[in-house]
C-alpha cells in the first residue's frame, strides 16, 4: 500500500529524474532503470546527455551489480558500504576484494536528493500521497517538480563578486 520513489537531483536540490515502485520493493535494483531515464539537455546543439559525472547514494542502493555497472559507464560511485557486506567481503579474506573507494566529502554532498525530497512533500499532494494509482501520482510529482524548477531563480554567484 505505499510507494518509494527513486530520485536523481542536481547539487542545487532540483529533480532530474525519478520513478516510482511498489513500497516493499528494494531499492538497489531501481538504480539501473532511473540511471536509465537520465537526459540532460546540452547548452548548445548535440543530443542530451545520459551520464551524470558522479552518483551519490546512500546504503540501500550499494551492490556488486550496480558498482560495476557504473564503473563500465565511467561513472564515479559514492556510495556507502552496508555493514553486512562489509563483513562478508572481510570474512573471505583475500578473496573477498579490497574495499571500494568512498570519499567523505562527496558523500556529505548527498544532502541534495534529501532536500529535493523535503521540498517536494512541502506540497501536500505528495506528502500526503492523496493519489491512488501510480499514474496520477507520477503527475503531481511531475507539477511540483516544474514549480520546483521555476522557484529556483537564484543566479548563481559570479566569480568577480
Amino acid at each position: 500500500m505505499t510507494t518509494k520513489v527513486h530520485l536523481l537531483a542536481d547539487d542545487r536540490a532540483r529533480p532530474l529524474t525519478w520513478l516510482t515502485s511498489p513500497g516493499q520493493r528494494g531499492d538497489s535494483p531501481m538504480l539501473l532503470p532511473v540511471l536509465k531515464t537520465l537526459r540532460i539537455p546540452r547548452r548548445g546543439p548535440g543530443r542530451p546527455r545520459h551520464r551524470p559525472d558522479r552518483v551519490r547514494g546512500d546504503k540501500a542502493y550499494s551492490s556488486r551489480d550496480n558498482r560495476a555497472y557504473l564503473r563500465r559507464r565511467g561513472i564515479k560511485a559514492t556510495i556507502a558500504e552496508p555493514d553486512d557486506q562489509r563483513a562478508n567481503r572481510r570474512k573471505r579474506g583475500r578473496a573477498g576484494g579490497r574495499p571500494p573507494a568512498f570519499d567523505r566529502a562527496q558523500y556529505r554532498r548527498r544532502s541534495a536528493v534529501e532536500r529535493c525530497v523535503s521540498k517536494w512533500k512541502q506540497f501536500r499532494a505528495v506528502a500526503s500521497r492523496y493519489d491512488k494509482r501510480d499514474y496520477i501520482f507520477n503527475g503531481t510529482l511531475t507539477i511540483t517538480a516544474i514549480v520546483i524548477w521555476l522557484r529556483d531563480t537564484v543566479q548563481e554567484p559570479s566569480e568577480t563578486t
